[in-house]
């Protein structure tokens, strides 16, 4: 909206020649990133008291830590706040002819609302488990499949005119066309080593990643401040990627794909850290509100996504190394929990609670140590990310 409203105004009159610093995408991310933080840290009182005013408070399951228990009735569905500032900060900084914002706009919401829809099923059903698994994974395939199918040709193509074209194209061919290499996966410290993946393909491996990170998220999101702080700092490396791919001088020297409008990407993902940051202020030790899954399923959506788009999949699970982890425990523990039990008649466990996090309570760790180390192995876990832009 900035970025028109600046053209405009160069058109009236030359005074408003100092508006042309709105085409530069890094003071749009700045003030996007402050935009969203500004709006965060004003909106977010209100929203807490509104959130306790409506009895909308977390309801802590049978079998959670009895630390945790004193946090029952903490105001949730805090992620609201955080989707409100990225939307807003996003749309007033943004080129609004972008299709990769656009999309990574529709995900987030979109996995915003079913996340919704499960918080508002715990605290007003009173229902911990809030809505079940079948139902909650059938609508963030529907998403992600969406997402998938346009991002296939969206990335493949220049313009939404052309990703029709080629749409029509696989068609009629038969469903068989050849992508361009910047559309196969990329393997990070390699030069140019691209591995084809087909449109079949592409499409299940945007499915697993978009799907996969807002689940991760989701189970990482159990401790204060635990899952916003990484979710901020790998959204700012991924806006140093989409900056970077966006770019036909700095893609080609560092031989990654030139992705034209992805750099546009580095926007939301300025607000993403700016509301992330402000929602922090309140989620820390100890939380006046915690982000549920309409946060935590949005911003996981959002970081799979932009992953997609700027090609880094792998790069992804290596800064969102905490996330990955996080979803493995609880793959692992279940698994052998159901095998154990059918075997031997017993369940028994490979962790002593799953998410990993919980399990380093039960070691002796207090929240705040389990928190603040995950965020510096996250750190640690970027900075690798970042490398691979240098090192091939």
């Amino acid at each position: 909206m900035m970025l028109w409203l600046a053209a405009w105004l160069q058109t009236l009159s030359p005074a408003f020649g100092f508006t042309r610093v709105f085409q530069y995408i890094t003071f749009r991310a700045v003030m996007a990133a402050m935009t969203a933080l500004l709006i965060g840290l004003w909106a977010g009182p209100w929203v807490i008291r509104r959130l306790t005013e409506l009895k909308i408070g977390q309801p802590v399951r049978d079998y959670a830590m009895d630390t945790h228990l004193v946090k029952s009735g903490t105001p949730t569905m805090g992620g609201v706040l955080i989707l409100i500032s990225i939307a807003l900060a996003t749309l007033l900084w943004f080129d609004w002819s972008n299709r990769f914002v656009w999309i990574v706009l529709i995900v987030t919401l979109g996995f915003g609302t079913i996340g919704w829809v499960d918080d508002w099923r715990k605290v007003v059903n009173k229902d911990p488990e809030g809505m079940r698994s079948r139902e909650k994974y059938f609508w963030q395939s529907v998403i992600g499949l969406l997402a998938a199918l346009y991002l296939v040709f969206s990335i493949s193509e220049v313009s939404n005119l052309r990703v029709i074209d080629l749409f029509f194209k696989w068609v009629l061919s038969g469903f068989d066309v050849n992508l361009p290499p910047k559309a196969g996966l990329l393997v990070p410290f390699f030069k140019e080593i691209s591995y084809p993946l087909g449109v079949f393909g592409f499409v299940l491996l945007t499915y697993v990643v978009i799907v996969g990170s807002s689940n991760a998220v989701n189970l990482t999101d159990g401790l204060d401040g635990l899952a916003i702080m990484p979710v901020v700092m790998v959204g700012s490396a991924l806006g140093v990627f989409a900056y970077v791919t966006g770019s036909a001088v700095f893609s080609k020297y560092l031989l990654l794909p030139y992705i034209p409008g992805s750099g546009e990407l580095l926007i939301f993902c300025a607000a993403m850290a700016g509301a992330g940051l402000a929602f922090l202020w309140f989620n820390a030790y100890p939380a006046q509100v915690f982000m549920g899954d309409v946060g935590a399923l949005a911003l996981g959506g959002a970081l799979g996504t932009i992953a997609v788009i700027v090609r880094q999949e792998i790069v992804l699970a290596i800064m969102g190394g905490i996330f990955v982890v996080e979803a493995v425990s609880v793959m692992i523990q279940v698994a052998y929990f159901k095998y154990t039990k059918r075997r031997y008649g017993t369940g028994k466990r490979v962790l002593l609670m799953a998410p990993l996090h919980h399990h380093f309570e039960k070691t002796g760790w207090k929240e705040t140590q389990v928190v603040v180390r995950f965020w510096i192995i996250t750190m640690l876990l970027c900075l690798v990310g970042l490398s691979t832009l240098k090192l091939r």
